[in-house]
């Protein structure tokens, strides 16, 4: 095949025919062969951290989410700052460095309230990094606020937040936008996001969330977005790709027939991606979604990067996903394939070898 050949960058249509084409095994050792020219030294690294959902209050009503609720139901929260510095400081006592601090989108909180927030974090608990707000927030935000996009992600930064998540990218294709969150941004407004944040020095991470109604070629098209903003800005660190979750969705109800995805599935993406990502530098296993076995699989596919021990999750938990990871475990998985497992901070520096 034509995309085996190293020497020229991959195109839509290589990428397409390896995922519908190649066999995994080969797709795992080419692979293989980039990730080893991009990390040499063997090393797969974990992130100890914790998400905390700052609410579940939200009215975009994404068909494929089973976490959020309206304001008016009796599930309904916003955590208090004490609710927040409780889920901190038991973070810092298993030595954790991170939070990624998201939530519902919810219609009335202004650009005040965030500051309020990032400022007591920083200022309380100096040694935790802030990865929060995604592009959907921010830009809801910046509307509620009567602001620039710009003008959000600056007064965040000035109050403590370090960078931002990729979520809510899902498919970067408004064909499946339209179907599965008709009420979110589009693909160019996900991009513009990040591609202001990453002019204001923040740092961010790109996501993507296939099995719903996606084409082969979509999935392509959406990396093709990440790598040509990557070449613009240089300010995405790492890639994590999950399947959707289906278990109590609306989209499940409207569409019964969209099948589970398979863990070759997520195998031979996850290769591609590798593959056609060449500007990124880390690629993330989403073991949260496919389960240990095939997180540690996922170390022969390209990725570099088990993402977060996940001290809490409560949004593809939702939804079905219940899988669970300790540092210890992730220490021994790691080992179990020969590779040397660290810890690293948001910005993936090393912070512990073991």
């Amino acid at each position: 095949m034509s995309a085996l050949n190293q020497n020229k960058r991959m195109t839509i249509d290589e990428a397409v025919e390896l995922i519908e084409k190649a066999d995994l095994k080969t797709l795992g050792r080419m692979a293989t062969e980039v990730k080893k020219r991009l990390h040499p030294k063997g090393v797969t690294t974990f992130v100890v951290d914790r998400n905390i959902n700052y609410t579940n209050i939200c009215w975009v009503d994404c068909k494929f989410c089973a976490f959020y609720t309206h304001e008016k139901k009796e599930d309904s929260y916003i955590l208090t700052f004490d609710e927040i510095d409780e889920k901190i400081e038991e973070l810092i006592a298993i030595g954790g460095t991170q939070i990624l601090f998201q939530g519902g989108v919810h219609p009335k909180l202004q650009i005040e309230w965030y500051e309020d927030l990032v400022e007591h974090i920083h200022n309380k608990y100096p040694t935790i990094t802030i990865h929060g707000f995604s592009a959907i927030e921010i830009d809801y935000i910046a509307g509620r606020s009567k602001l620039s996009v710009s003008e959000v992600l600056a007064r965040l930064k000035a109050k403590g937040l370090s960078s931002i998540p990729g979520a809510g990218a899902e498919i970067l294709s408004d064909r499946v936008r339209d179907i599965i969150a008709p009420k979110k941004l589009g693909t160019q407004k996900w991009l513009e996001v990040h591609r202001e944040a990453h002019k204001l020095g923040i740092k961010s991470t790109a996501t993507m969330m296939y099995g719903t109604v996606e084409t082969t070629r979509e999935i392509v098209e959406h990396w093709d977005y990440v790598r040509q903003l990557q070449d613009e800005t240089g300010g995405f660190r790492a890639f994590i790709m999950w399947s959707y979750q289906s278990d109590n969705t609306q989209l499940k109800r409207e569409l019964p027939t969209i099948t589970k995805t398979t863990p070759n599935q997520y195998l031979r993406y996850l290769a591609v991606a590798r593959l056609f990502l060449d500007n990124i530098p880390n690629i993330q296993s989403s073991w949260v979604t496919q389960g240990s076995y095939i997180g540690q699989m996922a170390l022969k596919f390209g990725a570099n990067d088990l993402g977060s021990t996940m001290m809490e999750e409560n949004v593809v938990s939702a939804a079905g996903a219940a899988n669970s990871m300790n540092q210890k475990e992730m220490i021994e998985l790691i080992r179990d394939v020969g590779e040397h497992p660290a810890k690293r901070n948001t910005a993936y520096e090393i912070l512990e070898r073991f």
